[in-house]
């Protein structure tokens, strides 16, 4: 057969019917994502011709699966794109081969990978060998996770092993309305619990994106996520070994003391004061809608990349809870894998108290947020806004976990507890003999003398546990300046294979 006549067979897919199928969910075909993707005529194709050895299956244009390299934003990427219109896009032998060859190719040049993930599952005909497949790839995730990025994007239904890969990944993006990822489908679920669900209900992208946590963006269809994705790239390096290109900026327009209201128990948007202190419009939100009450995102400052994590007192007062701490903890990890300078903007007034909460295994979690800063290497700052209260204030990016550099507002609040309940506990007796106005009276004044002795930044500055307290508009020029001493860090950590973190 001629060569260009094979390729445009293989370049057709499961066929014109197949193809409009495809169209009319909405959803593109695994070429047409690549080529919006990918810069214009980038895309280079590897294994065109690569096919499965099972005689009972027939024809499988390019075994279900798309793979080659191009770059997005002249960055060099590896790429492969499951093709829904061959047999669903299942994963076989062959398919799983494809796909782990580029993926050994990426980390061998060390260049970010992306999975654009729209199949079915495992394919049945091929028994064990699809599961062995499945493995292959998996063992890859892991052990390239913290060498290249790795990223995957969700275009239709993942089921089973698919979604497992997925999950040992970096970032998580989903499209709205035209994704699901779930381990067993609705009819499954229904034989075996009773429970009836759609696919949307089960594992759509709002579901992930707001409950699960599996799914860090999401954009409203194909195109959109895709352009996420594309913005996304440009705030991670190409490999462990390199750091974020740097990036045009303007300074922020919005001055940080107009955000933080002046009472301790108002609330305010964190995201409002992280955005007047880095480059303007420069802050991109990961996690955007799980565990709200912490904020995670990537920024610039002066062009250069940083990693955000903050409290968010709109939620739950910015307490830290199970999904709040896993949130930070695995935000975290990523930066120090991939050499990105951390911001930490503490406002919290502890870990989230109920039996809900302890049984579910808080400690467990919350020492995740605990293990991962303190295992970081990269340049850490972090600035107390408004409330650091007891163990959750340690977790927060302290000078006790080797905060680099830690700043806090005049107005903070840095004590093992909130001044009321320490005068509540610490002079019980003495205000229980006391009518009510004498008790009123009795409080204002032992609550002062509590924050001027123990809840204020000064008592932790003498300590040196706070480096500076500074004015609230100084707080983008010393973040700067922090940046520009730690640019060429360099720590070590005792010898050892690794650590065990608490998952």
């Amino acid at each position: 057969m001629d060569l260009n006549d094979l390729r445009e067979k293989i370049h057709q897919g499961g066929g014109p019917k197949r193809i409009e199928k495809q169209h009319q969910k909405g959803k593109m075909t695994a070429r047409e994502r690549i080529e919006f993707l990918l810069d214009k005529k980038s895309f280079v194709e590897l294994n065109t011709f690569v096919t499965h050895q099972n005689p009972d299956l027939g024809e499988l244009p390019g075994e279900g699966v798309v793979t080659g390299y191009g770059t997005i934003n002249s960055k060099m990427v590896y790429i492969f794109a499951q093709d829904f219109t061959v047999s669903g896009g299942a994963l076989g032998k062959m398919h799983a081969q494809k796909i782990c060859n580029v993926m050994d190719l990426a980390a061998q040049s060390g260049c970010p990978i992306i999975g654009l993930n729209d199949s079915g599952g495992a394919r049945i005909q091929e028994g064990v060998d699809s599961l062995h497949g499945y493995g292959e790839i998996f063992y890859r995730n892991t052990i390239f996770s913290g060498v290249i990025p790795q990223i995957s994007v969700i275009m239709g239904p993942c089921a089973g092993g698919a979604v497992y890969s997925p999950a040992i990944t970096d970032f998580i993006l989903m499209s709205r309305d035209t994704s699901q990822m779930f381990i067993t489908g609705p009819e499954v679920i229904k034989s075996v619990t009773g429970e009836k669900v759609n696919f949307q209900e089960l594992g759509g992208a709002d579901v992930h994106s707001s409950l699960s946590g599996v799914a860090h963006l999401v954009g409203d269809n194909e195109r959109a996520t895709l352009n996420l994705l594309k913005k996304l790239l440009r705030y991670i390096p190409q490999n462990n070994l390199e750091v974020p290109a740097k990036m045009g900026f303007t300074r922020p327009r919005k001055k940080a003391s107009a955000v933080v209201p002046k009472n301790p128990n108002q609330g305010y948007d964190v995201v409002e004061l992280i955005e007047s202190i880095v480059d303007d419009t420069s802050f991109l939100e990961i996690h955007k809608g799980f565990a709200k009450n912490a904020v995670v995102g990537f920024a610039t400052m002066e062009g250069n990349v940083v990693g955000v994590v903050a409290n968010q007192p709109k939620f739950m007062a910015g307490c830290l809870d199970i999904d709040s701490s896993d949130k930070i903890a695995r935000f975290v990890r990523f930066l120090d894998s991939f050499n990105i300078p951390l911001l930490t903007f503490v406002d919290v007034p502890g870990y989230l108290p109920g039996v809900g909460q302890e049984h579910q295994g808080i400690i467990r979690h919350g020492a995740k947020v605990l293990y991962s800063y303190a295992d970081a290497t990269i340049p850490k700052i972090t600035v107390v806004v408004r409330k650091g209260y007891g163990g959750s204030f340690v977790a927060m990016g302290s000078k006790a976990l080797k905060a680099d550099m830690v700043y806090a507002w005049p107005q903070s609040e840095i004590a093992v507890m909130g001044p009321k309940g320490a005068v509540n506990i610490l002079y019980k007796e003495e205000l229980k003999n006391l009518n009510k106005q004498e008790q009123e009276i009795k409080r204002d004044e032992l609550l002062k003398k509590y924050i001027d002795k123990f809840a204020n930044p000064f008592v932790a500055a003498s300590k040196g546990m706070v480096d500076e307290v500074i004015n609230p508009d100084e707080t983008r020029d010393y973040i700067l300046n922090s940046l520009m001493l730690l640019a060429k860090k360099q720590t070590s950590k005792p010898s050892k294979k690794h650590g065990n973190i608490p998952l």
